[in-house]
């Protein structure tokens, strides 16, 4: 679905490449999570999957990336837009319109989508986001969190083969992440979306992704499962990025010799790794 070649790209009038010697492939119907420290080149990665890099941002580009068979290069925003949808990291960036409902709209609208299947997506969208109640209401009237939902509506109203998501949950409380999460898992289950997320909340992407990307300084340091990342948390912590305390613990109970197994990723699994650690 996805293929980063030799990838490397430097941002023009910038002093060193954002992203360095890029070789990925990501299948279709995967869930991945991507972590690391601001300036690693996450949210750049991510650009350079929906063609803003390096149709929008432009810089030196050495290597390819294809989506879907399309090249990134060859192939502008549009073009790409029709299999990669994107939530970026603020929603005021990419609301277009006045009212919710105008703005899950739009781009169906655009794509020529028969008006009756509209009205469906945008409520299946909203019923799927969690804002049913926000159709009729106006953008400017909403809070950082609703807009990022309406985001992810409009996002997966289209319903793209890809769907890129910048730290999609950081104006949210734990309740609307943990909504945005379990719709990104249902889309990933139900209509084989494949879904690539970037963010800093480790312990609940952990619960959802199967495959963990680390960067760090423009480079991918590990790519493997997500139980497999979590052993890796003293070297996360030495790269700064704060693992669950589940980890934590597990990490310790390690180190004392007390627990051999998988590293948990709920608060369940930590429960159970206790009572077995401590046979109550």
């Amino acid at each position: 679905m996805i293929t980063f070649n030799a990838y490397t790209f430097q941002y023009k009038d910038s002093e060193s490449p954002a992203l360095i010697d890029i070789n990925m492939q990501i299948k279709k119907g995967e869930f991945v999570g991507i972590i690391g420290p601001s300036g690693a080149g996450k949210s750049t990665l991510l650009m350079s999957i929906n063609g803003i890099v390096p149709h929008y941002y432009t810089g030196d580009f050495y290597g390819s990336v294809v989506v879907n068979g399309l090249d990134t290069v060859e192939n502008g925003c549009v073009a790409l837009s029709r299999h990669v949808g994107s939530v970026l990291q603020d929603p005021e960036v990419q609301i277009v319109t006045s009212y919710v409902e105008d703005e899950i709209a739009f781009s169906l609208e655009n794509f020529s989508v028969p008006p009756d299947e509209i009205d469906r997506r945008i409520t299946e969208s909203l019923e799927l986001a969690g804002i049913t109640h926000l159709r009729k209401r106006d953008v400017a009237g909403l809070s950082g969190g609703q807009k990022q939902r309406v985001a992810v509506a409009s996002a997966i109203a289209l319903r793209p083969e890809i769907l890129v998501l910048d730290e999609p949950t950081s104006e949210l409380d734990p309740l609307g992440s943990q909504m945005i999460f379990e719709t990104l898992a249902r889309l990933n289950k139900e209509y084989n979306m494949t879904i690539i997320i970037v963010e800093q909340k480790i312990m609940l992407m952990s619960q959802f992704s199967e495959r963990m990307i680390t960067m760090e300084d423009g480079h991918i340091r590990t790519d493997m499962t997500t139980v497999e990342t979590l052993r890796q948390s003293s070297r996360l912590i030495e790269m700064g990025i704060n693992c669950p305390r589940v980890v934590s613990l597990a990490r310790k109970l390690e180190e004392e010799g007390l627990y051999n197994g998988a590293y948990p990723r709920t608060v369940d699994e930590a429960a159970q790794m206790v009572k077995g650690v401590t046979g109550e």
